[in-house]
């Protein structure tokens, strides 16, 4: 079965709400969305599944729509900051520079708190391998986050850094999975369909 896997378009800037930030797509990232539809509905496409979060979900919907289908939603494939008050983009946070974006490049794992990053990625990897077993023979489309993808692509590669590959805003990652248990990455990271919409991912 083949399974694509597509990062979320991008959202906006969240800080120090009450209660949980779950963003809502910027205006550049309803476009992206957009692309995202246009080029993957040309595809014959089995099932679309989702990440719960808001993003995701908005950037899954022109498909959905395109295709006719329901989104299904998988709640391991939600990111890693579900539980944060604040989302802020990685690209603006590089920007802005200083002592934060210093600390990201000294100790990426810093930004997500004290959340236990090897039992997320667990059920991140247990939400695909799910996805494939029930879905033997067909192609699926999962939209989620960076680090769901990145902890997925490293499981199956072997990397030892869970950085090392870059997810771009509504970019696509295809993976082959054999029933005998084989994954290998057709594709990572394709943004063509982007065009000028393209923001590359710090």
């Amino acid at each position: 079965m083949e399974l694509i896997i597509v990062r979320h378009g991008r959202p906006n800037r969240v800080e120090g709400v009450q209660g949980v930030a779950d963003p809502s797509l910027t205006e550049i990232g309803s476009e992206q969305a957009e692309a995202v539809a246009a080029f993957l509905s040309k595809s014959k496409i089995d099932h679309i599944f989702s990440s719960p979060m808001l993003r995701a979900r908005q950037t899954a919907q022109p498909l959905a729509t395109q295709m006719g289908m329901d989104l299904i939603i998988v709640e391991n494939l939600a990111e890693i900051d579900k539980d944060s008050n604040t989302y802020l983009p990685m690209e603006e946070v590089k920007a802005q520079g200083g002592d934060d974006w210093q600390a990201v490049i000294d100790d990426p794992d810093s930004i997500h708190g004290d959340v236990d990053i090897e039992a997320f990625a667990d059920k991140v990897f247990e939400a695909f391998e799910e996805i494939i077993r029930d879905n033997s023979g067909k192609t699926v489309v999962a939209f989620c986050h960076a680090m769901v993808a990145m902890c997925y692509l490293q499981r199956i590669l072997g990397y030892t850094d869970r950085y090392g590959l870059h997810i771009d805003y509504a970019s696509i990652t295809r993976v082959q999975a054999s029933r005998a248990g084989a994954r290998s990455i057709l594709s990572s990271n394709e943004t063509i369909h982007l065009g000028d919409k393209v923001i590359r991912t710090p």
